[in-house]
């Protein structure tokens, strides 16, 4: 049971260096955009909604449903990238633990 021993050791040490970088991705702001960059939203690393630009030529009386529509593809581009640079980080974690197939981190 030597390999339990050690691989309970990667597991303490890389709990601690994924709560290192929880806090360092929701540091971080990812702007997500839509239509040719006209809507922007920006989402912190937790996918909480900074800020969001419209550009004023987008906002015409009766045309709501298309700035609707912009604004929900510009936040969801941005959880997409939020999304990836949270599973490139938790790879370079978990990259030399020998985890069972389709066990996933966090516990």
């Amino acid at each position: 049971m030597k390999n339990l021993g050690q691989i309970m050791k990667q597991v303490q040490g890389m709990q601690t260096r994924m709560a290192e970088m929880q806090e360092q991705l929701a540091a971080q702001e990812i702007t997500g955009t839509a239509g040719d960059g006209m809507v922007q939203a920006t989402l912190n690393g937790k996918n909480e909604l900074k800020r969001l630009k419209i550009d004023p030529s987008l906002i015409i009386p009766g045309e709501a449903d298309v700035l609707e529509d912009l604004i929900v593809v510009a936040v969801s581009d941005a959880r997409s990238k939020v999304d990836a640079i949270s599973e490139a980080e938790m790879s370079k974690l978990t990259g030399g633990l020998p985890l069972p197939p389709g066990m996933k981190l966090p516990f």
